[in-house]
C-alpha cells in the first residue's frame, strides 16, 4: 500500500483482490455510509461488469474512508450483505457502491440478483457465463455473459434453439453454461468441472482454456482503491470525491450531515435513538410551503424552491455570526467546510430560529408580491436575509429596517447581483445589513454598487433573468389591475385563481412586421402581468382587442384608459397601435419605477441629466 498527502490529509492507493474486498463486504468489515444512494443497476449494466472483470479489463477507481474503529457516520452493509451485522465497520464505501454491489451479488451470493429490466421492470436473475463463447475472441465476451430467470429455465427465445434447464448441474454441464455465484468457492468449482468433463472427455481441454482465460482472470482481479486515513477532515473527502467521481452524482452536503448526525452518538446516548435529519428537513420545509408556496415544494425526494442546502447555509452564517462575536476576529461564513463541521448541537440548536426566520422571509416575499416559487428572482438572496432576521430578530420590524431591507432586496434583484458566486455576497451582505439597521455600519455593497442601466431592458426577454421577475412583480406592487378583473388591483392571493402571468401587449409578429427590430417586441417593455381570461381577448394589434375589453368590463372608456394607465402604458398609444410611441414611454416609465425601489438613479439616467 502506497500512502500521500493531500494538503494534511493522508490518501493510500490500493489494489486488493476482488475476492477479498467482496469478502469484506460479506462481513460488514466494508459498509456504506448513509448519505450513499440505494443500488439500482439493471441487468444490461450487471452483466457488462461481469464481462469487464473476465476480461481484467479496469474497472475504474473505488474510494474508501478508514473509520479507526468508530465510524464518522451512520453506515449499513451494501444490497445483498444482511441488515444487520455485529462489528462495526473498518472501511466506509464512498465510491463504488453499483460495481461492487453489482458484483458483490452475481459472483459472491448463492442467491438470484434483484435488478431490473431495460423497461425498470423488476426481476430476479442468476448469472453465468458460457464457456464456448468466453474462450473465443475478448470482442464476444459481452455476449458470453448470460442472464438467466430464477426458476434457472431459459426460454427457447434467449437461447437460441431447444429450451434449457439448469436447474441442475447436469443441465448447466449439458448447457455449457458455468454458474458465476461460486467462482470464488474452489470446491464447488472443482466438483462443477468433474461433472463437466465426465459428460465428454473433450471438455478437459475446453475447461483448461476457460480457467485460464476466465476463472484465473476473476479470482486474481484487482480493484484500484483509494483508501482516506480515519483523520481526513470531511472537506477533504469531498474534495477528492469530486476528482474520482466525475462521472455520477457528487456527494452532497446535506446528506453528508444526514450520516454524520445519525452517527451522533451523544445524541443517540441521550435519545435511544438517532438524529433523523431528512425528517427534520421535510417537516420544516411542508410548514413553510404550506404558508408560503414561494417556498416551493417537497415531494417523493423532488425539492424545488427553498433548498436543505440554502436551509443549512443560513444556520451556517448565523452560527458563525455568534462564533465572531464570541471571538473577535473569526470570519462569518457559509462555505462547505462551515457546513460539514456544523455540529449537531448547534444544528438543533438554530434550525427552529432559522425556520422562524424563513416564514418572515415568505411575509416579506409576498408584501413585494413575489408569491410563487416561479416568479422568485434570486432563491439564493433569501439566506442571508433569512440569517439576518434570525440575528436583528424584531429589530427588522421597525418602519426604518424595512425600508433598508426592502431597498436592499431590490438592489440586489435589479441590479442581477446574485448571478454568480454567492458565498462572499452572503457573508458580506449579513455582516453589512446588519450594521447598516443598527446604524454601526455603512450602506451595504450591494446598495452601493448596484445599477440598472435603462438599455438593459431591451435584453430582458425570458424569466431567466432575475430583473424581468423582479420588474414583473413591482408592476403588481404599485397596483396594476387586471383588463378583465377590474374590481380591484391584482392582488398576491388572487394571482393563481385568476391564473395571472407575464402576456405580450403588441403580438411580436404583427409588432416585428410593422417596425421591424428596433424595438424588441420579446422584451419585458411589451409584457405585463394580465389573467389568462385577459388574455384570451387580447387578438391582434391593441386597437383591436381593446374594444371588446372595455366592453367586458362594463366600463366607461376613459375609466378603463385609467385601468390601462395602471400598468405604466399610455393608453393613447395603444389606441392608435403606435407601438414605438408605447415603447419609448413605457421604458421610461418602467426605469422610473426600477429607480423608486433601489432608492437611486440609474448610471447613464443621472449622467443624462447632469449627474446629479
Amino acid at each position: 500500500m502506497l500512502w500521500f498527502k493531500v494538503g494534511k490529509d493522508r490518501v493510500a492507493l490500493d489494489s486488493p483482490k476482488l475476492r477479498d474486498v467482496l469478502a469484506d463486504v460479506a462481513s460488514g468489515t466494508l459498509q456504506l455510509p448513509d448519505f450513499q444512494r440505494e443500488w439500482k443497476w439493471d441487468d444490461d449494466r450487471i452483466r457488462a461488469i461481469i464481462a469487464t472483470v473476465t476480461l481484467d479489463y479496469p474497472l475504474g477507481v473505488v474510494m474508501t474512508l478508514e473509520t479507526g474503529g468508530a465510524s464518522p457516520f451512520r453506515a449499513r452493509t451494501l444490497t445483498g450483505a444482511g441488515s444487520e451485522q455485529d462489528r462495526p465497520p473498518q472501511l466506509l464505501l464512498l465510491d463504488g457502491q453499483q460495481r461492487l454491489t453489482s458484483l458483490f451479488q452475481a459472483l459472491y451470493l448463492d442467491a438470484p440478483v434483484k435488478t431490473v429490466d431495460t423497461r425498470g421492470k423488476s426481476i430476479d436473475r442468476w448469472y453465468y457465463v458460457s464457456i464456448a463463447k468466453a474462450v473465443g475472441a475478448s470482442a464476444d465476451r459481452d455476449e458470453a455473459i448470460v442472464s438467466v430467470p430464477e426458476n434457472k429455465l431459459l426460454r427457447a427465445e434467449f437461447a437460441r434453439g431447444a429450451s434449457l434447464d439448469l436447474t441442475t448441474v447436469e443441465g448447466e454441464c449439458a448447457a455449457g453454461l458455468f454458474p458465476l455465484h461460486f467462482v470464488f468457492d474452489i470446491q464447488r468449482v472443482n466438483a462443477w468441472k468433474r461433472t463437466f468433463v465426465k459428460a465428454d472427455e473433450r471438455n478437459w481441454d475446453l475447461w483448461s482454456e476457460f480457467e485460464e482465460r476466465v476463472l484465473e482472470k476473476i479470482r486474481s482481479f484487482q480493484v484500484p482503491m483509494i483508501r482516506l486515513s480515519a483523520s481526513t477532515s470531511m472537506d477533504a473527502v469531498c474534495a477528492v470525491f469530486e476528482r474520482v467521481n466525475t462521472g455520477g452524482v457528487p456527494l452532497n452536503v446535506f446528506e453528508l450531515l444526514t450520516a454524520t448526525y445519525a452517527g451522533d452518538r451523544s445524541f443517540t446516548a441521550e435519545s435511544g435513538d438517532y438524529y433523523q435529519l431528512p425528517v427534520v428537513w421535510q417537516k420544516i420545509k411542508q410548514e413553510l410551503a404550506a404558508r408560503f408556496p414561494v417556498f416551493g415544494r417537497l415531494d417523493q425526494g423532488v425539492e424545488d424552491g427553498l433548498s436543505s442546502s440554502d436551509f443549512l447555509q443560513a444556520v451556517a452564517l448565523v452560527r458563525t455570526w455568534e462564533r465572531k462575536l464570541a471571538r473577535p476576529g473569526a470570519a462569518v461564513s457559509c462555505k462547505r467546510r462551515d457546513l460539514l463541521d456544523l455540529p449537531l448541537a448547534d444544528f438543533d440548536r438554530l434550525a427552529p430560529k432559522l425556520a422562524e426566520a424563513f416564514a418572515w422571509v415568505g411575509d416579506f416575499l409576498q408584501q413585494q408580491c413575489i408569491v410563487r416559487a416561479a416568479d422568485l428572482p434570486y432563491r439564493t438572496q433569501l439566506v442571508p436575509l433569512a440569517a439576518v432576521r434570525a440575528i436583528l430578530g424584531e429589530e427588522t420590524d421597525g418602519l426604518t429596517a424595512e425600508e433598508m431591507i426592502t431597498q436592499w432586496y431590490w438592489c440586489g434583484v435589479l441590479g442581477e447581483m446574485y448571478g454568480g458566486s454567492t458565498e462572499t455576497r452572503f457573508t458580506k451582505d449579513v455582516e453589512q445589513l446588519v450594521g447598516w439597521i443598527r446604524r454601526t455600519g455603512d450602506v451595504p455593497d450591494t446598495v452601493n454598487d448596484a445599477y440598472f442601466f435603462p438599455d438593459r431592458l431591451d435584453t430582458l426577454t425570458t424569466r431567466h433573468s432575475a430583473a424581468y421577475k423582479g420588474i414583473y412583480a413591482l408592476l403588481i406592487k404599485q397596483g396594476a389591475v387586471d383588463w378583465h378583473y377590474t374590481g380591484a388591483p391584482i392582488s398576491p392571493a388572487l394571482m393563481d385563481e385568476h391564473w395571472v402571468g407575464v402576456r405580450q401587449i403588441f403580438p411580436k409578429a404583427w409588432t416585428e412586421k410593422e417596425f421591424g427590430q428596433k424595438f424588441p417586441a420579446g422584451s419585458i417593455v411589451n409584457k405585463t402581468p394580465l389573467s389568462y381570461r385577459a388574455s384570451r381577448n387580447m387578438s391582434g394589434p391593441p386597437a383591436t382587442y381593446l374594444p371588446s375589453l372595455v366592453t367586458a368590463s362594463d366600463m366607461r372608456p376613459e375609466w378603463f384608459d385609467d385601468v390601462i394607465a395602471t400598468h405604466l402604458i399610455d393608453p393613447d398609444a395603444l389606441h392608435a397601435n403606435d407601438y414605438e410611441r408605447f415603447y419609448l414611454d413605457r421604458s421610461k416609465q418602467l426605469v422610473e419605477l426600477v429607480q423608486g425601489a433601489m432608492g437611486k438613479r440609474t448610471a447613464l439616467r443621472g449622467a443624462a441629466d447632469g449627474g446629479e
